[in-house]
């Protein structure tokens, strides 16, 4: 209805006199409603312009945001990339030609579980060791040969060569079973038990060669060769021994270089001077 019938039909209807009923927001009101208005364009264009400026400086993309992304075959990432909660993915590798680099500030621990989210293997990289939790440890070659394997029940090292760089040796607190033990070229080998005794044994026998140098034996106490079933051969072109004991000579005999070596009872060996016949009987005082 426009007003000026509205005023009209009220001045008929009143007899006090005509009455102006106003529609709409007037005053303090239509400046506050003005000023909300303006308020909220001010604040979309301000939000606008924060969305504008995050999306430029994250360098969001169709293919992803930042270093991140987004491939036919998953997920790629340029540059250093930190993240603070567990990733879990199924494959890790870097670009072709460059290494990959995990870098934490205190370890890295690298887990294996079963479906019940159980551990069952752990590698933990830390500042102060390498540890690794599993079964059976193993390094083989690209070609699949064993270097070194452990477990529970032994440590096999599959190398060729076995080399000790200490200056000390290889200290074993218990046996050990080879089929071979030499030294580098131009090296000496030397085994040596300093407070306990050392025992070779082997079913089918020992040898022990020095092709180009010599072989020395020493011991505190007794030395030892003994053969159960065989013989003990000393296969050399001079065989010495200096330091046996001597029997009693007669003065005729005093003059002769020539002695005759003995063996008493209990395998002892002497040297007696050389007679016409045997004078080992002679001097039975020395295995006294």
């Amino acid at each position: 209805m426009p007003q000026e019938q509205y005023v009209h039909r009220s001045t008929m209807q009143t007899s006090e006199g005509p009455q102006v009923y106003k529609v709409g927001i007037y005053g303090w009101r239509k400046r506050c409603l003005y000023f909300f208005v303006l308020l909220l364009m001010i604040l979309i264009l301000v939000n606008l312009a924060m969305t504008i400026w995050i999306l430029k400086v994250m360098n969001f993309t169709i293919d992803g945001m930042g270093n991140l992304r987004i491939t036919e075959k998953g997920l790629k990432l340029e540059g250093d990339s930190e993240f603070l909660k567990p990733l879990y993915a199924k494959e890790i590798r870097s670009r072709p030609g460059n290494p990959l680099y995990f870098q934490s500030a205190r370890n890295v621990t690298v887990n294996i579980l079963n479906e019940k989210t159980k551990v069952l293997s752990r590698l933990v990289t830390g500042p102060q060791a390498v540890e690794a939790h599993s079964q059976k440890f193993e390094v083989k070659t690209l070609s699949g040969k064993l270097l070194f394997s452990a477990d529970d029940n032994e440590v096999v090292v599959g190398a060729e060569r076995l080399r000790v760089l200490g200056a000390e040796g290889t200290v074993f607190p218990k046996s050990i079973e080879t089929p071979n033990v030499r030294a580098d070229p131009f090296k000496e080998l030397r085994l040596e038990s300093p407070t306990r005794a050392l025992v070779m044994e082997a079913p089918k026998g020992i040898e022990i060669n020095a092709e180009a140098g010599s072989l020395k034996a020493t011991c505190r106490t007794e030395l030892r060769l003994e053969s159960k079933d065989g013989e003990i051969t000393l296969n050399s072109a001079k065989i010495k021994l200096p330091n046996l004991p001597q029997g009693s000579s007669s003065s005729a005999g005093s003059r002769q270089k020539i002695y005759e070596l003995c063996v008493c009872p209990n395998g002892r060996l002497f040297l007696s001077q050389a007679g016409t016949s045997s004078t080992c009987q002679i001097n039975t005082s020395v295995c006294l």
